[in-house]
């Protein structure tokens, strides 16, 4: 079996698998039941001053069939007075001392505030802290989370606050609701983080119900924008914890979250630069023991590699990550339909002549059978066609021999401009 420990930023783990700073870690009874499932880490949920929630927090959005495509929460940090949550930290450090316990954290953006709770938490034992400057609604109407998250100043200024008493490694938890999540990533680390830890839930507003006209969830009849998060929402993480990833001034850890519901995305997410993953949604739909086949599954796909240890994986797609302008326009792909697979249900033809590059045809053999075929030459390989299909392996996107070498729009450019050039000094 391969080697699952990891170590992020110097905060060991039995393994990637952690729980994320939300309702599954509100208690010691929750943590302490998540690492007798085999969770190797958790980050207690968020502690500050507690505040008063409200009734009906939840709501989740459907699509085809599956009842949590992703998740929404109108629920705040802790309502559970801090010495509480403290007593139970203790106790469930001192009864897992190998798991990785993280407290999350979210104060006023004082720094006699900051300076406060870090030291209450740490005597207490945890292995790391994580800022919140992520949580989109409640707390960001008082000027703490996102909208402390959204302005890089502050989030160097309260990481260096921290920084400046805390004695395990700092963990700086990130917004989305942002439009270049590198920029508060480097803010971070100028403040001195240890490491980030991103994405945080995105704005969001469930549904309406269309014959009461209340929002989904409501309090009462009125209602406000939550946090998004569930499988909805991985394609938005991944893309930023890759970005992160391969910029030169973000030279820290991540521990990424955002829609992780198995094994084969948390190795995405790790492939893409993440020491580690965070859980929610995935846990609150399917209860803790999910992390049994997310352990057996990274196992078997690691010994399968031949690869004895998971930090191995860490970062190994990042370098095929990069800007549009660096893609090669002489590389060509099409889509080639099987005949015998395929189940003439013309889905395909459809989507290409609707909304694509009608490069299908419906023709009909000797015997009068109808079947579809590609106009290669018309082909621009958009994938369309693969993606629509409902049948596996009846449609393939066939890579074709370079007729020219490889060309990216940088160079094209880089070229036009040498002859501009020329041009002028002739």
């Amino acid at each position: 079996m391969a080697d699952l420990t990891t170590n992020l930023a110097g905060i060991q783990s039995p393994n990637p698998f952690w729980l994320a700073s939300a309702p599954p870690t509100n208690s010691g009874y929750q943590v302490q039941r998540a690492f007798e499932a085999g969770w190797g880490g958790a980050v207690w949920k968020t502690l500050g001053d507690p505040i008063l929630n409200v009734s009906s927090r939840f709501a989740a959005v459907g699509f085809n069939g599956q009842r949590v495509a992703g998740f929404n929460n109108i629920e705040l940090i802790t309502d559970r007075p801090l010495e509480v949550n403290l007593k139970e930290i203790y106790e469930t450090k001192k009864k897992f001392p190998n798991h990785a316990i993280i407290a999350s954290l979210m104060v006023e953006p004082q720094q006699e505030k900051w300076h406060e709770i870090v030291k209450k938490v740490e005597d207490v034992g945890v292995d790391g802290l994580e800022l919140n400057f992520g949580c989109p609604h409640g707390m960001a109407e008082r000027g703490m989370g996102a909208a402390s998250g959204q302005v890089p100043d502050l989030v160097e200024k309260q990481t260096y606050w921290a920084k400046e008493v805390a004695q395990t490694p700092v963990i700086v938890k990130l917004t989305p609701n942002i439009t270049d999540i590198t920029v508060t990533a480097e803010a971070a680390v100028r403040g001195g983080a240890d490491a980030v830890s991103m994405i945080n839930t995105i704005n969001s507003l469930a549904g309406v119900d269309i014959h009461s006209w209340n929002t989904i969830p409501h309090v009462a009849g009125k209602g406000a924008h939550g946090g998004y998060c569930g499988p909805a929402v991985k394609p938005i993480a991944l893309n930023m914890v890759a970005e992160c990833a391969r910029s030169p001034f973000i030279n820290v850890p991540i521990s990424g979250m955002g829609g992780v519901s198995n094994w084969q995305e948390a190795v995405e997410f790790m492939l893409m630069g993440a020491t580690g993953v965070q859980v929610c949604t995935a846990a609150m739909h399917h209860g803790f023991r999910i992390v049994e086949d997310m352990i057996q599954g990274l196992n078997y796909y690691l010994d399968e590699r031949g690869i004895e240890k998971v930090s191995d994986i860490v970062g190994k797609a990042v370098s095929k990550y990069s800007d549009w302008g660096n893609l090669d326009l002489n590389y060509k792909v099409v889509a080639r339909i099987d005949p015998d697979t395929c189940i003439n249900c013309n889905k395909c033809h459809i989507s290409c002549e609707d909304t694509s590059h009608q490069c299908i045809d419906m023709l009909k053999d000797p015997s009068g059978k109808p079947y579809l075929k590609v106009r290669e030459e018309d082909c621009v390989g958009c994938n369309l066609c693969s993606i629509v299909c409902p049948v596996d392996g009846a449609i393939s996107m066939v890579e074709l021999p370079n007729e020219q070498p490889p060309m990216t729009w940088n160079e094209r450019q880089a070229a036009l401009q040498a002859t501009a050039a020329e041009r002028l000094d002739v």
